[in-house]
């Protein structure tokens, strides 16, 4: 059945069976597709009957749905043309694993951090009203991202407005780690208030049936109803917001999504519906353990996904931080729903007090850091270089300008596999290196990653350390390295050649080998130290070079080869960097899209010198 759904159109004469049919084979094509190519499965695993119901219910693109990150999109996508191509889902020239504006006129927004679906939806809305369309605008918003303060910027703007705009709250009971919190205890205070709504549907039912003076009752009972509702449940934030709420309605089951979107879309007012699902649902292994199955590579589908942990920059770094933590009872760690993402697992378990998970809010963790910081601790904030952009402006405010110290382990720094141009981490050296009163390491090896852990968390500054997805791969380089003062290390043919390379972090294997292929005598610099840039150490070993070659895993514009270009001006000096946004692919495609492979870079080399 479901490679014959084209459109969304497809579905609105299905029946019953037919639709729960239709969500059996979306999820066996998730399943399927997933555990070859890796991604989110649990988050779509749980969306699937609602997405359904939603297309069913509305009819995009000309109402427009938005989903907040957009991880949970794979039925979605099912259900809007691109059947045939969902096997290359997060290939290269494949589709996208997110929501994408230049994939399909049915993705409504490029969608990848949480918070900013309703802020999306409601300007999308306002703008139907002034044009005069009265197409619905529909927001699914995870739960999780009810931790995010954008979500309520955006919900104190929607209350009482003439507008067709629909607010589907997905409460599984999940963000990506598990929810944490007063507003997850919040949720579920609501999930348990089912007498009144039981009661509200029985007392329509009663009314109705009455002749003659039936409906008039029913009218007439609303204030009756509002008593009885505030005798069962409290009012919620989002009715104290001045919403209008309904739910909560089981997203699993047809019939009650349906009699609850068309009531909703009966309102012509901005309403929330409250959803439950669960994650991971049909697929045993992803049910039992959802926050393993969120974003997994690809695995066995009959044998579920290997639970043997492998070593990676992650691991290691919260191993470490561990380690720290046994020997000063000071240091603390704070994450933003990442806990296991970027390997503070064993860290919650061993030191549960002096761990912090706080949701998907990245902005708070920072300035809240600042606060145990300035209160003695030595708080190491946890997050992924895409996020971490979020706190610029609590790093510079609430951290630089108090003079506070802090560790910010930024993970997923550089070019990052399979999810594509929302999460690429290329611009966190640009946006930190703009804030006085901040060092930036970027370790290549885990004994390096070791040192600017410790580093950091005796600095009286802001210490940055960034690393990459992945595992540490160890190679040969063509020269021995020597160290200088943990700040970069160099080759020792560097007096004998005319040209060097210049790089950093996990890129600098890359520049090896490819310098390895040329055969010729090029000398090669990896630093670590990154911001600010070892000049007074660094340049000296530059003066009798006539070709620089400044080669960098991150954005040209304000990155570290553009700031050592700036201070050389009578050499030959060539930058090679990111220079736009980067697609989905797997490693490989983005090194050979950037011109980062060995082969291309010997090339590079050759040509150049």
């Amino acid at each position: 059945m479901l490679e014959n759904i084209c459109s969304p159109l497809d579905l609105q004469n299905l029946s019953k069976e037919e639709l729960i049919r239709l969500s059996a084979e979306i999820r066996k094509k998730i399943l399927e597709t997933v555990s070859e190519n890796g991604g989110h499965l649990a988050s779509n695993l749980g969306m699937t009957e609602a997405t359904i119901a939603l297309h069913k219910n509305f009819r995009s693109p000309e109402d427009k749905i938005i989903f907040d990150v957009s991880h949970q999109c794979y039925a979605h996508k099912l259900l809007t043309g691109r059947y045939e191509s969902f096997s290359t889902l997060r290939k290269k020239d494949g589709i996208s694993g997110f929501t994408n504006r230049e994939e399909s006129e049915h993705d409504i927004f490029t969608e990848g951090h949480s918070g900013s679906s309703v802020s999306a939806a409601l300007g999308i809305a306002q703008a139907n009203r002034l044009k005069g369309n009265d197409a619905y605008t529909i927001a699914v918003v995870g739960d999780g991202s009810l931790t995010n303060g954008m979500i309520y910027e955006a919900l104190n703007n929607c209350a009482e407005k003439p507008l067709n705009l629909i607010i589907i709250l997905n409460d599984n009971d999940m963000s990506i780690s598990r929810n944490i919190g007063g507003l997850h205890d919040y949720l579920s205070k609501i999930r348990t208030s089912k007498r009144y709504y039981r009661l509200k549907k029985q007392t329509e039912k009663i009314l109705k049936a009455v002749p003659l003076v039936g409906t008039p009752l029913l009218v007439g009972s609303k204030k009756l109803k509002d008593a009885t509702k505030r005798f069962f449940v409290k009012n919620n934030i989002f009715e104290d917001l001045g919403l209008i709420y309904l739910g909560p309605v089981d997203g699993h089951n047809f019939e009650k999504m349906d009699i609850v979107l068309q009531e909703a879309k009966s309102k012509h007012t901005c309403c929330i519906v409250h959803m439950v699902t669960k994650k991971g649902i049909g697929y045993a292994f992803s049910e039992k353990e959802p926050d393993k199955y969120h974003g997994i590579g690809p695995f066995d589908l009959q044998k579920g996904a290997n639970s043997t942990p492998t070593e990676n920059y992650s691991s290691k770094a919260g191993e470490i931080l561990c380690t720290k933590a046994s020997a000063d009872k000071r240091v603390c760690a704070i994450t933003a729903a990442m806990c296991e993402g970027t390997g503070l697992s064993a860290f919650a378990k061993a030191y549960p007090e002096r761990f912090f998970d706080v949701g998907i809010a990245e902005e708070h963790a920072v300035t809240f850091a600042g606060g145990l910081s300035a209160n003695g601790l030595k708080p190491a904030v946890f997050l992924y270089s895409t996020f971490a952009q979020r706190v610029y402006d609590q790093i510079s405010h609430d951290i630089a300008i108090q003079k506070l110290p802090l560790l910010l382990a930024i993970d997923r720094a550089g070019l990052v596999a399979g999810d594509g141009i929302t999460h690429q981490g290329i611009f966190d050296y640009a946006i930190f290196s703009s804030i006085p009163g901040t060092e930036m390491d970027m370790p290549e090896t885990y004994a390096e990653l070791e040192t600017a852990f410790s580093e950091g968390l005796q600095n009286d500054k802001i210490s940055v350390v960034r690393y990459p997805k992945g595992k540490y791969e160890p190679y040969s380089t063509p020269s021995p390295m020597r160290c200088v003062q943990n700040l970069f290390t160099y080759s020792e043919n560097i007096e004998t050649a005319e040209t060097v390379v210049i790089t950093a972090g996990r890129l600098t294997k890359n520049a090896a080998e490819a310098i390895a292929l040329t055969g010729k005598n090029i000398a090669l610099v990896k630093l670590i130290r990154v911001f600010p840039i070892p000049t007074e150490e660094l340049f000296p070993l530059l003066r009798n070079f006539k070709n620089i070659y400044l080669l960098e895993e991150g954005f040209e514009e304000g990155g570290f080869a553009q700031k050592i270009a700036a201070l050389i001006r009578d050499k030959n000096v060539r930058i090679h960097a990111v220079s736009d946004f980067i697609p989905h692919g797997e490693l490989s495609d983005l090194y050979a899209l950037c011109g980062f492979t060995k082969e291309q870079l010997a090339k590079s080399f050759c040509e150049w010198e």
